[in-house]
């Protein structure tokens, strides 16, 4: 990886992942150092589109191992083709000895690769996304130190694959449990946080650009002050951000009002006692007048947006 700290920000910017200066640094370092990416917050942040851009950016695949409790290795790392073996069986059954049989079966051929054999023996650089790695339990991310640490994998049938072309490694961790010092200690860390109002702003006008700038904000400063002022069960994430616009923009909204916003926080909010809450909350009429009183860029909606617990 050639490029410098300005280059990959501008990069990652035409991937059309916006990001701030301490994400783009911490970003280079581990693609210098060649160390893989840990990249922790809560759930629709913008964490795996930290791998998918950098894939954009690097103009290769992505190959993503979605974690899930139970997993194991097999599942993560590869399965023998039970089916084509047993066939192999029946066809070679008289002729051949029964020594080459079975060491006919254990040929590469009959792998069914899995996403991190997948990544270890492509032939170019991949970028490959662990995803949510805080549901698995520590005995897989014991599994996966030879792996981070030496970009290999052990099959006991064929023996230490290397890999061809080192990867790209992004995990990603919503916190659900704290992660082994071990895992930690191989991987850069970064932190992502739910973006301010105007980097929303940004990410509302690059993925949203069909809604006006008064909508944009609206959208924004509405979205910051429900996530800074209201003890809700699931804060809305960015995703369900850029779906309330889009829902707005489809309504032909050209601004943010008590009515459509009613008519359309199901996009927003996915739990009823949360839509509710934001409902009665008096703080959002107020913004919106507010916003409108000061325009676009207005002082007084932006004190409003920062709410009562100063974010």
């Amino acid at each position: 990886m050639n490029l410098t700290i300005e280059q990959l920000h501008r990069s990652l910017e035409l991937a059309d992942y916006i990001c701030d200066e301490e994400l783009v640094v911490t970003v280079y370092l581990a693609l210098k150092l060649g160390r893989p990416l840990l990249v922790e917050g809560a759930p629709g942040v913008g964490k795996t589109e930290v791998a998918k851009a950098l894939a954009r950016v690097l103009q290769t695949d992505l190959v993503r191992l979605q974690c899930y409790e139970g997993l194991d290795e097999n599942r993560a790392l590869y399965e023998w083709n039970y089916q084509r073996q047993l066939l192999k069986i029946q066809i070679a059954r008289n002729s051949c000895n029964d020594a080459e049989l079975e060491k006919s079966l254990f040929d590469p051929e009959y792998l069914l690769e899995r996403p991190l054999l997948k990544a270890i023996r492509a032939g170019r650089q991949v970028v490959l996304l662990i995803d949510e790695i805080d549901k698995t339990d520590p005995e897989f991310e014991a599994f996966l130190f030879e792996l981070l640490s030496d970009f290999q994998v052990s099959i006991p049938e064929l023996g230490t694959l290397k890999a061809v072309h080192i990867p790209v490694v992004v995990l990603t961790s919503n916190g659900d449990r704290e992660l082994s010092d071990g895992l930690k200690r191989r991987c850069v860390y970064l932190y992502i946080d739910y973006p301010g109002v105007e980097k929303e702003v940004r990410i509302l006008q690059v993925k949203v650009p069909e809604a006006g700038e008064t909508l944009v904000r609206e959208v924004a400063r509405a979205v910051h002050y429900i996530r800074a002022n209201l003890d809700l069960k699931k804060q809305p994430s960015i995703a369900e951000t850029l779906d309330w616009a889009r829902a707005l923009v489809a309504l032909h909204a050209g601004a943010l009002t008590p009515q459509n916003m009613d008519r359309t926080l199901n996009l927003l909010l996915k739990n009823r006692d949360d839509q509710q809450a934001v409902r009665t909350e008096p703080g959002l009429e107020q913004l919106l007048s507010r916003s409108r009183e000061a325009g676009p860029g207005g002082d007084a909606a932006s004190r409003c947006a920062c709410g009562r617990h100063g974010a």
